[in-house]
């Protein structure tokens, strides 16, 4: 299957991306064109007032890096033209299944479905007009959808799924580059082409030449530094939460959830539902107080760290944060409405099971004198990576501003202070 070049578009950050007229099909498609309506860091605007990039150009740049991936001699080696192709789409595709305000809406799909974006990932792309469009150009759309979302059955490539979704795949290099560039941040300087290098296949697995171990820190670590300062930014988080408190207050009057086709589903952006919003009386106000930059406001904080899910599990759970939503409410003398428990927790390293390693860990290899690839732990050969694994735990108590003086007190009073055992970086 030859490829055919259409053209060239200029990205900001990679500069001149190369597309074939098989991608610009895809690209023109209903589906992808939608990512133009959706935000990257929905609620980051009110932080950083670049951060209005959308879904769209961060799609078109995960696509690019699969490409590089893709053409790296250690990879295209085991790979025929169509399979390389077909991760390009896929990578393309890997974002479809976002819904209006990204990650917001996946909040209430999640409570209310049981669905996350990945899910509705694989349904567009088996379901919508983007099944023709890729059966026309002769692939596999059922193959693609899975590829798309990191769950294609291939046993013997496993690597083809890494490339878009693991511990290091090419959509986290693109975020972590693409979020600072656009909110100026400044804290992802990596040489995402270096890893892209040193990349390789090992018992049909993606590992990292440890000789790119120095860029890897640098992407652990810009991860880490844009997770506390762009995607958990105590401001930004108030947005989020504004948006998703709108989005649950107006669900039922509104039926956002409740769609049966994926047009249906895709007839919704942050434009169309921002509208439905506004005019929702239950979810109007919140838009509102939005439009105006009234925002929550933090009363109470804490960050921790710790190695095991156990306490990321625990405060994650709903029941028990309204436990401590209710006492502190009570302890306020406020309305328990008023009182929100927002616990935003990652781990350090973004992490995907792989046959190899344990699911903390980034696989890496070294080359003996021999040119074999021995297998390595992350954690043995870097100090930073090993004091980094664990999981960031933040604990933030939201009030509305007339309130903040005393849901503040009575948090301190009901939480206290976190164990400092629990604060401690390991």
């Amino acid at each position: 299957m030859k490829r055919v070049y259409w053209g060239e578009v200029k990205d900001p950050v990679y500069g001149y991306i190369y597309i074939t007229e098989h991608e610009k099909t895809i690209i023109d498609s209903y589906p992808v064109q939608r990512l133009r309506r959706l935000r990257q860091l929905a609620g980051a605007e009110y932080v950083y007032p670049g951060a209005n990039h959308t879904r769209f150009e961060h799609s078109v740049g995960v696509m690019y890096l699969s490409s590089r991936v893709i053409e790296n001699p250690s990879i295209s080696r085991l790979v025929d033209e169509e399979e390389a192709e077909m991760v390009k789409i896929a990578a393309l595709l890997h974002d479809v299944g976002h819904g209006p305000f990204s990650h917001v809406f996946e909040q209430l799909s999640i409570k209310k479905l049981g669905k996350t974006h990945e899910d509705f990932t694989a349904w567009i792309v088996r379901k919508s007009e983007l099944k023709d469009e890729i059966s026309r150009l002769g692939y596999n759309a059922e193959e693609i959808a899975d590829l798309a979302v990191g769950r294609m059955k291939n046993v013997d490539k496993a690597f083809l799924n890494q490339i878009i979704s693991s511990s290091i795949d090419v959509d986290k290099m693109d975020f972590v580059v693409r979020d600072t560039y656009h909110t100026g941040a400044g804290y992802g300087f990596v040489d995402v082409f270096r890893i892209i290098h040193m990349l390789g296949v090992l018992g049909g697995s993606l590992a990292v030449d440890m000789s790119a171990l120095s860029a890897l820190e640098s992407f652990i670590i810009a991860r880490i530094e844009s997770f506390k300062s762009i995607y958990f930014h105590r401001v930004g988080r108030a947005a989020q939460i504004m948006l998703a408190m709108a989005l649950e207050k107006a669900n039922e009057e509104l039926g956002l959830t409740d769609f049966k086709t994926p047009e249906e589903y895709l007839a919704m952006d942050d434009y169309t539902v921002w509208a439905m919003l506004k005019k929702c009386s239950k979810s109007r106000p919140i838009i509102q107080n939005l439009e105006r930059r009234k925002m929550l406001k933090c009363a109470y904080e804490q960050t921790f760290y710790v190695r095991d899910k156990t306490v990321t599990n625990i405060f994650s759970a709903e029941e028990f944060r309204e436990q401590l939503r209710d006492r502190i409410a009570k302890k306020a003398n406020v309305d328990p409405e008023d009182v929100v428990i927002d616990v935003p927790t990652v781990p350090s390293v973004p992490y995907h099971p792989s046959m190899l390693t344990d699911p903390m860990e980034i696989p890496v290899f070294r080359k003996t004198q021999d040119g074999k690839k021995e297998l390595q732990r992350l954690s043995d050969i870097s100090g930073i990576f090993e004091v980094l694994k664990g999981f960031i735990n933040i604990l933030r108590v939201y009030t509305d501003e007339s309130l903040r003086e005393k849901v503040g007190e009575a948090a301190l009073d009901v939480l206290g202070e976190i164990p400092f055992s629990a604060k401690i970086s390991y």
